[in-house]
């Protein structure tokens, strides 16, 4: 084994020059170092995913992302295509639908007295505010208004849910950055794996609590239709912003694939945006090599990590990427689903 074959690629000086664009500026990083190096791989693969013929862009977002003014980024996201299916919390879907019908967060600090704000129903999250009397109204509107329009005693997945969700806002609302309307309008599948350990899902709770009702989420159903979505793609990518169930939700989805066809389904191309490390043990901070070992990635899969905060680096990777593609053509699934099953046809489409 030579020792040249250690010191084949330089690392370049970083030029600052007028005009320079945010892609050219991100492409640049990616022969720098450190996580700047890996925020500029990161760039690369979602490029590359971009490119291919024919493959299913996943993206996993956990934290308050909506409430740290990132929920229109999304919504752009889902509309040029740059994604295909979503996964995310409970609470990222509603606080979105809190602000498509006029709801505000608001800048804060975290040097503040917490009782004090509990006093005034303020909630905070880090240094943002939110006042909890007009939460009350959306918790209220759900109850009575959104879950009137779902059945009784039938299992929906909570792709079904977040679709009727965004048929409901899109009549209330002409906001067209609400990542409900965007994704019902682009067909974009939204899985929330954890819908109950949300606002949205305790409005749900107290509908069937307090109004006699019997709506069923079926996250079993979750399971399976995510499922198939990697059993029927060829190839597919992973975009993750933060950890947790969505991360491994969507993970996940080729390891039950894989026992569903007795043949590996496992993901292809991957990039983690994430603060926390693999050391301590948890799923968040552990690295897409580990996940290799699940079958969750393939052998030959293109990964990076890039450690920093998501409110940093979506927008450069989103930035750079509307520069990139001034027009997205890409071939992109088009998801039709049955009562038990799922098809997936692919067809051209032009931003």
């Amino acid at each position: 084994m030579s020792r040249q074959r250690f010191l084949r690629h330089p690392t370049k000086l970083f030029e600052i020059s007028a005009g320079k664009t945010t892609d050219q500026l991100v492409s640049e990083m990616a022969s720098t170092a450190f996580q700047g190096r890996r925020l500029g791989e990161a760039f690369e693969i979602w490029t590359r995913m971009l490119k291919k013929r024919q493959i299913v862009i996943w993206m996993g977002i956990s934290g308050a992302m909506v409430p740290a003014g990132m929920g229109k980024i999304v919504a752009e996201l889902i509309r040029r295509r740059m994604i295909d299916i979503l996964v995310t919390t409970g609470a990222t879907i509603y606080h979105d639908a809190y602000e498509a019908i006029g709801g505000k967060h608001f800048k804060g600090t975290d040097k503040v007295d917490d009782v004090q704000l509990r006093k005034y129903r303020i909630d905070r999250m880090y240094d943002v505010y939110a006042d909890e009397k007009k939460f009350y109204r959306l918790d209220n509107e759900i109850e009575k208004e959104f879950c009137s329009l779902l059945r009784d005693n039938h299992p929906y997945s909570s792709r079904q849910i977040t679709e009727k969700l965004g048929v409901w806002l899109s009549e209330r609302t002409r906001d067209k950055d609400c990542i409900s309307i965007a994704a019902k309008e682009a067909g974009v599948p939204v899985f929330l794996p954890a819908l109950c350990d949300s606002s949205l899902g305790f409005a749900m709770m107290f509908a069937n609590r307090r109004r006699g009702r019997r709506i069923i989420v079926d996250h079993m159903r979750d399971v399976h239709e995510s499922a198939l979505i990697t059993e029927k793609c060829s190839k597919s990518g992973v975009v993750i912003f933060g950890g947790g169930v969505p991360k491994n939700f969507i993970q996940q989805s080729a390891v039950v694939a894989s026992y569903a066809t007795r043949h590996d389904r496992t993901h292809d191309y991957a990039l983690q945006i994430t603060t926390d490390a693999a050391h301590w043990g948890g799923l968040s901070g552990a690295t897409l090599e580990e996940a290799q070992s699940w079958g969750k990635y393939s052998p030959r899969a293109q990964m990076v990590t890039c450690y920093a905060d998501s409110t940093i680096v979506m927008p450069i990777l989103a930035q750079a990427l509307a520069d990139r593609f001034k027009r997205i053509r890409r071939n992109i699934p088009k998801f039709e689903w049955t009562a038990d099953g799922l098809t997936i046809a692919f067809q051209r489409f032009k931003s």
